[in-house]
């Protein structure tokens, strides 16, 4: 062990990277012999691989993994998971092979170690897709072993102890990475001592000019503090005894990082947030902290709703305890917790808490349990969408800020601060949140857009054949609901986009006098094969997508020999306006049933429907391959946006007159604006929503009769919003429902 040896000299250890010394001694108040044997082996192992590199400190390389194996020996946690922190560049910066660590050091070590590895190995786009495809790794490796994040966030905490060493900009972009995403990590699994730490190291990395002002002037506060919280303590402590409760009683100091976020929340100013002291009470056991909680406030009045009982009600990392705010002498507030010796050694170790070394098998607990629920819904996350879009949804989830509430058989669920009812719906089951139509809270009917609050009892009315709407993505938090509802219209797009595909291609065929059975299968896998798609239902979707055109491919399909000629014209595409999400219509335009219409085909939307008067199709005409006969089917049993434009002389209560008009005749208004006029004239726009022309005909009869309406229109283009006059709007004749239209 000559290597070892020579190590010991190299790493005296400090403050900020403890070396192989101070590991050893740590692990040998805790871990048998032929385990610290183990990790001495490991070390020597670690440093040969690691040899002739260097940080940019200038130590040596293994400096680095032998201080976060420290950081998680004073966690006394397993030799196992200590030997895979001192190794967990191994596989990544040297030719190490995976299947050589699990020959030397066991299978499980050499697992911890994969799953903390980089995927530097893989080319990606940018930076930021391989970071994120790393993250997504690491996460699901925790899936299958949860000490793969403890070792990663030992890395972390090492690497920002010592990241002075970095450049200016890369030291900035891993502080933020610190506080986004490893911070409310640690603080997801409860490893609060930790998550202070990157969160004042992440701080003064970020932010140092910040971090500098606010450590001097806490630095003057805390003088007077101490007298201050001394004799709070006193007192306490008294008022205990007297009152034949067992607890003792400690002095909190609050953390910078928590300071600035407070002050940033509050937009106070440092004078005002300095002068909040903290205390905690350690009790013997749950029934104590409630009979403490008197005392206390006996002892001092609380402030009123800052009362919060994580004893009852744990939060989502196992976290317990008794949150109050005080009012001290002078009115100066005081936040109090109260908790047990097993609770707080979970709030200070958290998951590390279950994998201490105990001499033999680890028991799973509830924290374990919450631990591993949470894991196991990111497996869900990372189905669907790209490394980014997984990143950013674990972001939204790993704050921790919740609401609690009830289902109608009272059982609790929490939620992200902010949440809906849609996220509730999704919270019970995937299949509630796709199927909800309304929902009830307190037993009354509330909008599915509403947000919750804690103490709320929520119960989901579910209807068959409902789906999701995709405008719930725009107020949905969690994000287990916003990924359920992109993978659900995303699947749903595909099924419509295959369905659209195959008629389109079908009525290319037809102009041939050919059906897709009557193509030869090796044709058909031959023209597969040359589009590099897998089978039919691909290349379906492409066309009906509008990534592949269909007369294009139905000539790729036509037999060797050509077919002469065409017997008529092509069938036009029958459209109901119940197509769903490929097949939309034109918001210049606002086709309703029974209008002469054109269609175009749009690269990834899929059908367009426009008028055929209106002034956009002339740029469509430029591309006859993708033009597509439509027709009406009879009677569309939906109703259709359309958009009208009303001159009226401009007086008080015009608008609402008018609106009053509309809605007489049971149409719902979408959207209104107002234009102002030379001298006293408006134009108004309404957009509505009407079952055809008959009923938007009826609409503008009503309308043209008002005193004040100068002229009614129907808007044919987007132009006639810049103010052009010729050939944008029309009259709607009520007894025409045919496509002819009338001036």
């Amino acid at each position: 062990m000559d290597y070892a040896s020579s190590l010991l000299g190299l790493l005296p250890g400090g403050r900020r990277t403890p070396g192989l010394k101070e590991l050893l001694s740590a692990v040998g108040k805790y871990l048998p012999a032929e385990q610290v044997a183990r990790i001495e082996e490991a070390a020597e192992f670690g440093a040969s691989a690691h040899k002739g590199q260097k940080r940019l400190s200038g130590e040596p390389y293994i400096a680095h993994p032998v201080a976060a194996a420290a950081i998680l020996a004073d966690l006394h946690l397993d030799a196992d998971t200590l030997i895979a922190a001192i190794l967990h560049d191994v596989i990544e910066d040297t030719p190490t092979p995976k299947d050589q660590l699990a020959a030397r050091f066991g299978a499980d070590v050499a697992e911890l170690v994969d799953g903390v590895t980089k995927l530097d190995a893989i080319q990606f786009k940018s930076r930021e897709e391989a970071q994120a495809e790393s993250f997504r790794k690491m996460l699901l490796a925790m899936v299958r072993d949860l000490r793969v994040i403890l070792v990663k966030l030992a890395d972390r905490t090492h690497n920002m102890r010592t990241i002075e060493a970095m450049p200016s900009p890369r030291r900035r972009a891993v502080a933020r990475e610190t506080l986004e995403i490893y911070a409310p990590i640690a603080e997801r699994l409860g490893l609060y001592k930790m998550k202070l730490e990157l969160e004042d190291l992440g701080f003064e990395a970020l932010y140092p000019h910040r971090h500098q002002v606010l450590e001097r002037a806490l630095r003057k506060a805390r003088g007077n503090q101490k007298e201050f919280l001394r004799k709070i303590e006193q007192q306490l402590t008294s008022a205990l005894v007297k009152n034949e409760i067992h607890a003792r009683v400690e002095t909190r100091e609050k953390h910078l990082y928590s300071i600035y976020k407070k002050m940033l929340r509050k937009r106070a100013s440092l004078a005002e947030i300095v002068d909040v002291y903290g205390l905690r009470l350690i009790a013997d056991k749950p029934d104590t902290c409630y009979r403490a909680l008197g005392v206390v406030h006996s002892a001092f009045k609380p402030m009123p709703g800052r009362f919060k009982d994580y004893i009852a009600i744990p939060r989502v990392n196992g976290y317990q305890s008794l949150h109050t705010t005080l009012f001290g002498p002078n009115g100066v507030p005081i936040e109090a917790q109260i908790r047990t010796e097993d609770m707080h050694r979970v709030a200070e170790s958290g998951i590390a808490a279950h994998w201490k070394y105990k001499g033999g098998g680890d028991a799973d607990s509830m924290q374990q349990e919450r631990t591993r629920e949470w894991l196991s819904s990111l497996v869900e996350l990372q189905e669907d969408g790209t490394s980014e879009e997984f990143l950013e949804s674990v972001k939204v989830d790993l704050f921790p800020d919740k609401v609690y509430v009830f289902t109608p058989k009272g059982t609790i669920l929490r939620l992200p601060s902010g949440a809906t009812v849609v996220d509730f719906a999704y919270a019970v089951h995937t299949d509630i949140g796709n199927r909800c139509v309304a929902a009830k809270v307190d037993r009354r009917l509330t909008p599915l857009r509403t947000v919750l609050r804690n103490g709320q009892t929520v119960e989901i009315i579910t209807a068959k054949g409902a789906m999701p709407n995709p405008s719930w993505v725009n107020f949905v938090v969690s994000a287990k609901a916003r990924n359920a509802i992109r993978h659900y219209l995303k699947s749903l797009r595909r099924t419509e986009a295959i369905a659209l595909g195959q008629r389109l291609l079908n009525q290319a065929l037809g102009e041939f006098r050919l059906a897709l059975d009557d193509i030869n299968p090796e044709v058909q896998q031959a023209v597969l094969g040359e589009f590099g798609m897998k089978d039919l239902d691909d290349l379906y979707e492409k066309i009906g997508l509008g990534e592949r055109l269909a007369p294009l491919v139905a000539r790729r399909l036509l037999p060797a020999a050509p077919v002469q000629g065409r017997s008529h014209a092509p069938a036009p595409l029958a459209i109901a306006g119940t197509e769903g999400l490929l097949v939309s219509y034109a918001r210049c335009c606002f086709p309703l049933p029974h209008d002469a219409v054109f269609a175009f085909l749009s690269a990834g939307r899929g059908v367009i429907i426009h008028r055929e008067r209106c002034v956009n199709v002339e740029d469509y005409r430029k591309h006859p391959e993708k033009w597509l006969p439509v027709s009406w089917q009879p009677a569309p049993d939906r109703l259709f946006n359309s958009e009208i434009r009303i001159y009226v002389v401009n007086r008080t209560g015009v608008l609402a007159a008018v609106a009053a008009a509309i809605a007489s005749t049971d149409t719902n208004i979408h959207h209104v604006s107002i234009e102002e006029q030379e001298g006293d004239a408006s134009i108004l726009t309404f957009e509505l929503k009407v079952s055809g022309r008959k009923h938007l005909a009826r609409v503008m009869r009503v309308i043209r009769r008002m005193p004040d309406v100068t002229r009614v229109s129907r808007t044919i283009a987007a132009h006639a919003r810049s103010g052009r006059a010729d050939g944008e709007t029309e009259s709607v004749d009520e007894s025409d429902d045919t496509n002819r239209d009338n001036e």
